[in-house]
């Protein structure tokens, strides 16, 4: 590297006389595979693993160099997570582009982990690098591992925890919320102007990734340099980060299923120049899910392709009222409001959702009794298909009693048997209604009524007839988010003990809280 840490990569080779184009994997996870001391003592199974990954490659004529990046296995320096894969990616890859067994073009593969290598290397746009394919990755990490202003504590700690990072360095991150320039400098969102090749994002419905995916697509491929614009590709499937949990399944749609050979033809057109056709299809392919409880799959769950995400839709506003009813017809009661104590000693518990490590994907919500602090709010039994696609959010009133609060909302598909499938969920710290930037930070005025915006992701779904439309609203759902104390304090600190809040959504003509669906009407779903 510029620095002089050298970094260790395995390098497989296809069989004849180079030199070959290059696709590289920078990983975290070590090059030499996990060795697992009691199955696995000699490491049979991992080279095992690793022999299979390479030979996908040089069988369809590639060099593949598989790295280990900076302070992991062998590579030397030190590991800090993400911080110096810009510049690493960028000297990696014009090394392979200097080798005498490449002929100068280099592509950069991985997912997850390996995802954001390869984005930060983009974002450093080395003159030789010609193409990638990242399958699950983020946008920003403090979108990522904030969403809302709220810590997903169990996925984000435990997966740092699991890279050997010292828990001073994440008490540090706990309070690490608002935007600052150490985010800015890793962040797809101020950096994709600087990427000039083409990306094929490959993303999951139910994936911790969704936002990033879809959204490194949509600024690349309408708003990004040259080389870049126009030249994207974007697929959603229904999957998790690991196999989904609970009741739903999705036969033949997971990614494995699905990839084929879309990497292969990918690195074909692009570092070898074969018109296979790629870029001529569609730049968006994704599932349009539907019903698919076990034994129950329904033929509305398809492979749809778009010019663009998301494909065109209408906002539709399903209203909250007093009933707990959803009604698309606007409020007109003067005053309305529901209120709920949040008691940080007994949180919500978390049932499914982007999870990383633990149960995850469409999970039956009915896991959750009624409680008076978690409210379930529904459209009638639905007399014909609604069907969405595109971005999701929540215009919520409240209020709190005190200086600072969350509240979090998931859209949930109840089908005719009471099955609740969590769609999507997310919060949002009240301080942070305004935006992350240090600026942005507002505590509020208790019993003070604001408007908060909860930004839900995406999704592409079928409400079928027969269902119902849900939209469960709290302030707490642990341990995939970190429970608020609801005292005001500075993230991470907690020199105060919890209270209880008393927060309240308000649902009247003046406040007309909604769930806002990009609904898909047939006419436009046609064009």
């Amino acid at each position: 590297m510029r620095d002089g840490t050298k970094l260790a990569g395995n390098v497989f080779k296809p069989a004849g006389k180079g030199p070959w184009p290059v696709i590289m994997t920078r990983t975290p996870y070590l090059k030499d595979g996990r060795i697992d001391p009691e199955k696995d003592p000699k490491g049979a199974k991992a080279k095992a693993a690793l022999a299979k990954q390479a030979k996908h490659y040089t069988d369809a004529g590639y060099v593949f160099v598989l790295q280990d990046v900076r302070g992991k296995g062998r590579s030397q320096g030190f590991y800090a997570a993400f911080e110096n894969d810009v510049e690493d990616g960028y000297d990696s890859v014009e090394w392979a582009a200097r080798q005498p067994w490449s002929n100068g073009k280099v592509g950069l593969t991985g997912g997850s982990a390996m995802g954001i290598t390869s984005n930060e290397a983009a974002m450093a746009a080395p003159p030789h690098l010609v193409a990638a394919y990242v399958v699950v990755a983020p946008q920003d990490l403090v979108k990522n591992s904030y969403p809302g202003g709220v810590l997903k504590e169990k996925d984000v700690l435990g997966w740092e925890r699991g890279q050997g990072i010292a828990e001073d360095v994440l008490d540090q991150g706990r309070r690490r919320v608002v935007n600052d320039t150490f985010w800015q400098r890793l962040a797809m969102s101020a950096n994709a102007k600087f990427i000039r090749i083409p990306i094929y994002n490959v993303g999951g419905w139910y994936d911790i990734f969704n936002r990033g995916n879809i959204a490194n697509f949509e600024y690349l491929q309408n708003e990004g340099a040259q080389g870049a614009r126009g030249n994207q590709k974007l697929y959603m499937g229904p999957f998790g980060h690991g196999p989904l949990s609970g009741g739903l399944e999705y036969p033949g749609l997971d990614r494995l299923a699905l990839g084929g050979d879309q990497e292969i033809r990918w690195f074909d057109y692009w570092l070898k120049g074969i018109d296979n056709g790629i870029m001529a299809e569609p730049p968006v392919t994704y599932v349009m899910m539907a019903s698919a409880e076990k034994g129950a799959y329904s033929s509305k769950n398809r492979i749809l392709r778009s010019a663009n995400w998301p494909p065109a839709y209408r906002e539709v506003r399903y209203y909250l009222e007093p009933d707990k009813s959803l009604s698309e017809t606007p409020p007109t009661t003067a005053e309305a409001k529901i209120s709920y104590r949040d008691d940080p000693a007994n949180p919500v518990p978390t049932v499914g959702g982007a999870n990383l490590t633990f149960e995850r994907g469409p999970m039956d919500q009915r896991a959750i009794p009624a409680r008076q602090d978690y409210l379930r709010f529904q459209t009638p039994v639905l007399d014909h298909d609604v069907v969405v696609s595109g971005p999701v959010k929540v215009e919520l009133y409240g209020a709190t009693d005190g200086r600072d609060t969350d509240f979090m909302a998931k859209l949930v598909d109840v089908y005719p048997d009471g099955y609740e499938a969590l769609v999507l969920d997310a919060p949002i710290r009240a301080r942070y209604r305004n935006g992350r930037m240090p600026d942005d930070v507002r505590m509020m005025t208790p019993n003070a009524l604001e408007e908060l915006v909860i930004d839900l992701w995406n999704t592409a779904i079928t409400f079928e007839k027969g269902h119902r439309i849900a939209l469960h609203v709290t302030s707490s759902n642990s341990p995939r988010f970190e429970v608020n104390p609801n005292t005001g304090e500075a993230p991470g600190e907690h020199k105060l003990p919890p209270r209880v809040a008393v927060n309240s959504v308000y649902m009247d003509v003046a406040h007309p809280s909604a769930l806002v669906l990009p609904v898909v009407y047939p006419d436009e779903a046609k064009r």
